[in-house]
């Protein structure tokens, strides 16, 4: 039988809105509607993100933090039985939208704590959504909204490095054994991939992963880009003056540094998601992922347990081929809503877990 319910209506409506990154304003709009209109408390913040809470205000607080951005590139709108195809289906408005509706559940029932739903803007470009988050206060808990698949609990994401490298040669005639700009471009390309060679039995999460994503030149002018994914404890100053000396004379600016993030499956978060997983008679699986998140963001300000979960298939993230499975799409709302009243209780509970971050109450999750 074909799944419908105001949840498959919420995320086709939203997955039909058009929100690029810088292009969320329709979508952000349509969203405070829904969750106004579901009896949450709502507001946009200065940097467009919309927020939406229930529970107790003055409880501890649980954030679950989606986007509503996605990035460029249409998918035709579709639905053939019970999947829907479209951009943002699962990234990231498949999370979002079932993060929605689980605090809509749980807003029924009798619970201390406050659940907070964040749709962030500008995570596919540089985050300002999330990064505009750090001046509010932190909260007990976090939910990371991105897709893991219904059985899996994203415990880390990989940093970034993006960095360009310019590069100037005098003229000169293509007979001449004087290196050309482009050749020294490429020569500066070879040095810094043969720096991941050093570690290539190593897990991924655990390499430096760099991308060439940009090359261009002629024989007295050249640019390249390069995009590395990082590890937990990357230096970035000691790779900085690698590339310095790798470039000699040349210019290497650095774009963006942002830095990897991971926890412990045994952490709280992971831990309710996980149980309730068990408790629908699944197997969960803890993923390490090698892009980036809101979490890599927020997690240095935040040091509180967290997690991130939500329906989909990432190896779809940012194809033509973007598209959910709806039943999947309701089973981790299931999920989320079992999750967050199992964290709920957790944090009434007086101190029980040394190591674990403190929240607003002094208390910590258990």
């Amino acid at each position: 039988m074909t799944v419908t319910g105001p949840e498959v209506d919420l995320l086709r409506s939203l997955v039909e809105i058009p929100s690029t990154s810088g292009n969320e304003h329709e979508a952000v709009a349509f969203a405070a509607r829904h969750m106004a209109d579901l009896g949450f408390r709502v507001h946009v913040d200065g940097a467009g993100n919309v927020h939406g809470s229930v529970g107790d205000p003055d409880g501890p607080e649980i954030v679950l933090l989606g986007h509503i951005d996605t990035v460029t590139g249409e998918v035709p709108i579709r639905r053939r039985g019970d999947v829907l195809y479209g951009r943002g289906t699962i990234d990231a408005k498949g999370p979002l939208a079932a993060m929605v509706c689980a605090a809509d559940r749980v807003s029924r029932l009798d619970v201390s704590a406050c659940v907070t739903v964040i749709g962030a803007v500008g995570e596919e470009a540089d985050s300002p959504g999330a990064r505009h988050l750090l001046g509010r206060p932190s909260p007990d808990a976090l939910v990371i909204g991105e897709p893991s698949g219904t059985h899996a609990v994203g415990i880390g994401y990989k940093g970034v490095f993006r960095f360009r490298a310019r590069f100037a040669r005098p003229a000169a005639h293509t007979s001449s054994e004087q290196e050309t700009a482009v050749e020294a471009a490429s020569r500066f390309w070879s040095l810094v991939s043969g720096r991941a060679d050093a570690r290539r039995n190593a897990p991924l999460f655990d390499c430096l992963q760099p991308s060439l994503v940009r090359l261009v030149g002629d024989l007295e002018t050249a640019e390249a880009e390069v995009s590395c994914r990082v590890p937990k404890n990357f230096d970035p100053s000691s790779f900085a003056a690698m590339l310095d000396v790798a470039a000699g004379d040349d210019e290497v600016e650095i774009l963006e540094f942002v830095p990897a993030v991971r926890t412990s499956r045994g952490n709280p978060v992971a831990k309710a998601l996980s149980a309730q997983i068990r408790a629908r008679g699944g197997e969960p699986v803890a993923k390490l992922k090698l892009g980036t998140s809101d979490w890599n963001v927020v997690g240095a300000h935040w040091p509180v347990p967290t997690a991130a979960y939500g329906p989909g298939d990432s190896r779809l993230c940012h194809t033509d081929d973007e598209h959910v499975d709806l039943t999947e799409y309701l089973a981790s709302i299931d999920v989320l809503t079992g999750a967050l009243l199992r964290m709920a209780e957790s944090l009434e509970r007086p101190l029980v877990t040394a190591g674990d971050a403190p929240n607003r109450r002094g208390g910590r999750i258990a």
